[in-house]
């Protein structure tokens, strides 16, 4: 599926979640990785706010894009934003919604 690049230039950026590995298994504690580079992946979330809306994303960096010491509160720069649509069957039930990945995080934007 086509991914969709977003603009967050005007955007003020917090980190509202400190990163947290990224699953591909809970139950085994698989950690999901970087298909190209192999990194590992974590999921941070961001407080976006821009032309007088603010959002709160989960976004997934790979663990070499993202900081030491990033905490709630700070605020940051994303380089890289894009977001998928996606969708999948488990147990008959059909899912979907939209995901969002970056390149990097840079703290003190």
């Amino acid at each position: 599926m086509p991914s969709f690049k977003i603009d967050t230039s005007t955007a003020v950026v917090f980190v509202a979640t400190a990163p947290t590995p990224k699953l591909v298994n809970k139950q085994t504690g698989e950690r999901a990785v970087d298909r190209e580079t192999g990194a590992g992946l974590s999921t941070v979330g961001l407080l976006i706010s821009d032309e007088g809306e603010g959002n709160l994303y989960q976004v997934t960096v790979p663990e070499t894009g993202i900081p030491e010491g990033l905490n709630p509160g700070m605020p940051v720069s994303v380089v890289g934003l894009k977001a998928r649509d996606w969708e999948n069957t488990f147990n008959g039930q059909t899912r979907h919604g939209i995901s969002f990945r970056a390149t990097a995080i840079v703290a003190g934007a």
